[in-house]
């Protein structure tokens, strides 16, 4: 048989922000964690460990500890790329009844 796939689950936002909070409140000053806290607070609070360490991850990069994007700038990328795919769907659809209505509005008979 073939290898199981990890099942996702959906954790509720109060446990994502709690087990965050409970690493970084053990995070010394310098940004460094104790080996195995991580692993050691998810089994805790029944959570997965590369879940709440990518969750650890992007609250860093939120409040500027961390470079990269944050979680702001991900839903607003997100939306203009929805929006984006809406106009260019909206502009196909426009040239196809511009060229509609051109053909129809043309004086010369069709051949």
């Amino acid at each position: 048989m073939g290898e199981k796939k990890p099942v996702a689950r959906k954790y509720p936002p109060e446990l994502r922000e709690r087990a965050v909070r409970m690493v970084l409140e053990q995070t010394g000053p310098d940004g460094r964690r104790e080996v195995g806290m991580v692993t050691r607070i998810a089994r805790q609070l029944g959570v997965g460990v590369e879940s709440l360490r990518l969750w650890v991850r992007q609250a860093e990069i939120d409040r500027g500890r961390r470079s990269g994007t944050t979680t702001e700038d991900k839903r607003r990328i997100a939306e203009l790329e929805r929006e984006n795919r809406e106009l260019r769907r909206a502009n196909e659809i426009l040239k196809s009844a511009s060229a509609f209505f051109a053909r129809e509005l043309d004086p010369r008979p069709p051949r």
